[in-house]
């Protein structure tokens, strides 16, 4: 779809965020923002989190009932094995490469009754990612947060090719008890040369190096991959921290059964949960945190599908410079991630991205929303010297003209 220069104009001032359907229940965000997720989570990146190339151990199962130190209760499996999935961090989980993992209720993805074994469908494709920058962020409101820049790889199966483009983000939490919640979202264009959106969600109890992921695409409702838009289907990401690559492979799972056993995962008890949907807190502008003049790419189009027209505007660089509030403040925009607008009936911007401070702090930022309504969440390390980013609530600016892409404002939410 080609935009007239009035219309990318519009959609370059981008930098937020898009509720995509088989997200959760979305709602007033407690402290730091944040709103439990039903179906459809998302998840990002800690430290040590699912890093590894081979796949989780163990077979002999907790009790019905039981629970493990990795916050996860595995039932239907064979009685007498005691310690439950996984300890805290690592170890053996016990059957998880076999049994149905059923996600927090907080971080669904799409599938609160849980999500097979993906091997037992029909492979779809493989993929290799290549990777750049990982950005170490620290134990922010909601975990440990590990943030990995994709930057090219392929994708084969029978009835689809593509390559990744650079502009795709990975986004690994690491909870207390040592589970893994993962965001991905990436760019890809087939053969064909159709544009595709491709946002994945995932979960992995404590110990696995394999992340059990959902895959949700977006294409074009005219091209002839449009099948991927309707179908189910699941999959395995496991990062090859060695080689700077992740592998996912990704089956249909359609006519696959949830059964037994089931392993379920639970966030730790009075911790916020992240949130896959985006923000509709409203209030006041308050003091100013920060502003930022956000640098960007060539506008891309995905072009009309299921949710609406998706236009993604890369972001490739910046300037950070502190407020009111966090006065000390200076950096810049890291290059990575996008605006991953959704048109509608109205423009919802979905900006995912990270700032570096010059004293060594990464921001995670995303800011999401229709215009005159942005609601940035942000995360930080927990005890470093941003961490009110992480506890207070905040409101945006619409996008303003800046040289090379558009300049904003963060303000506290009053």
């Amino acid at each position: 779809m080609k935009l007239g220069n009035s219309s990318i104009k519009l959609l370059m001032m981008g930098i937020l965020g898009v509720c995509s359907a088989g997200c959760g229940e979305s709602g007033e965000e407690g402290s730091g923002g944040t709103t439990s997720s039903g179906s459809g989570g998302t998840a990002s990146s800690a430290s040590g989190g699912t890093t590894g190339t081979t796949g989780s151990t163990g077979m002999g199962g907790a009790g019905s009932g039981s629970t493990g130190a990795g916050g996860a209760v595995e039932t239907g499996a064979s009685s007498g094995s005691t310690g439950g999935v996984g300890g805290t961090g690592g170890g053996d989980n016990s059957g998880s490469d076999e049994a149905v993992i059923v996600p927090d209720p907080s971080w669904t993805c799409g599938m609160p009754g849980g999500i097979p074994l993906p091997t037992r469908g029909e492979l779809v494709f493989r993929a290799t990612l290549q990777l750049g920058d990982t950005h170490d962020v620290g134990t922010t409101q909601f975990g440990h947060r590990r943030l990995v820049d994709v930057t090219g790889g392929t994708l084969t199966g029978d009835k689809v090719q593509a390559t990744f483009l650079t502009g795709g983000m990975d986004l690994e939490l690491t909870l207390s008890n040592g589970s893994v919640e993962l965001e991905e979202i990436n760019i890809l264009r087939a053969s064909d040369g159709t544009l595709i959106y491709l946002r994945t969600c995932g979960v992995a109890p404590a110990g696995d190096s394999a992340v059990r992921i959902v895959p949700d695409f977006e294409v074009p409702t005219s091209s002839s991959l449009a099948w991927l838009n309707t179908g189910k289907f699941a999959g395995t990401r496991v990062v090859d921290a060695a080689a700077g690559t992740i592998q996912l492979d990704v089956y249909d799972i359609a006519d696959v059964a949830v059964g037994e056993p089931k392993i379920q995962l639970k966030d730790p008890e009075g911790v916020p949960h992240q949130s896959w949907e985006c923000s509709t807190a409203t209030g006041a502008r308050g003091s100013s945190v920060f502003t930022e003049s956000v640098t960007l790419g060539a506008s891309l189009s995905v072009g009309a599908s299921k949710r609406g027209t998706r236009n993604i505007i890369p972001i490739t660089g910046g300037t950070v410079t502190g407020g009111m509030l966090l006065s000390g403040l200076s950096g810049s925009v890291l290059p990575g991630g996008a605006d991953y607008q959704l048109i509608g009936s109205s423009t919802v911007l979905d900006a995912r991205y990270a700032l570096s401070s010059n004293d060594g702090e990464v921001i995670v930022v995303r800011n999401c929303g229709p215009f005159g309504a942005l609601v940035p969440v942000f995360e930080t390390r927990a005890d470093g010297p941003y961490a009110i980013l992480n506890t207070k609530q905040y409101v945006s600016s619409d996008p303003g003209g800046a040289a090379g892409g558009v300049s904003l404002t963060f303000y506290e939410r009053r």
